[in-house]
């Protein structure tokens, strides 16, 4: 009797190690990503409030600038901390989750343009992307594949 299937193909590796190892490899390579984003926001939040304390009596506008500016970076590393999580998750990343991390450093970058000298062109480019990016986000949530969107 003969016990083969008809019609299979033959199963070929495409990783250099197991599918489980290469999995556990990369989650691990992440989570060590993940760890040093988390001590460095924490590095920055010391530094934020520090930064703030010593300029509060004289400098406070100088003071609130820096804070606008690390504020924005510490949000966008949680939004690359949440592509990382995805990945993990979900094995792939979302093309909405890298759009929100673009979105979210190109609008701090458009906020800096506020506390330094500028020209409108760099104003208008910055718009100009951050819109493109906007609309981009919502087409992919739009007509993503996925019913459930996070």
């Amino acid at each position: 009797m003969n016990n083969k299937k008809p019609n299979t193909l033959p199963v070929y590796q495409t990783f250099i190690l197991d599918h489980d190892w290469h999995l556990r490899i990369v989650g691990f390579f992440i989570g060590i990503f993940m760890m040093a984003i988390y001590l460095w926001m924490a590095a920055g939040l010391i530094n934020l409030l520090l930064t703030l304390y010593h300029s509060f009596p004289d400098k406070w506008s100088h003071g609130a600038e820096i804070m606008i500016k690390d504020i924005v970076i510490i949000l966008a590393s949680l939004e690359l901390i949440r592509v990382f999580q995805a990945y993990l998750f979900m094995g792939r990343v979302k093309v909405t989750f890298i759009l929100d991390v673009a979105l979210v450093v190109l609008i701090g970058e458009l906020i800096s343009l506020w506390y330094r000298e500028y020209s409108m062109s760099e104003v208008f480019m910055s718009i100009f992307v951050v819109s493109v990016l906007v609309v981009l986000r919502i087409v992919t949530t739009k007509f993503s594949p996925d019913c459930s969107e996070s």
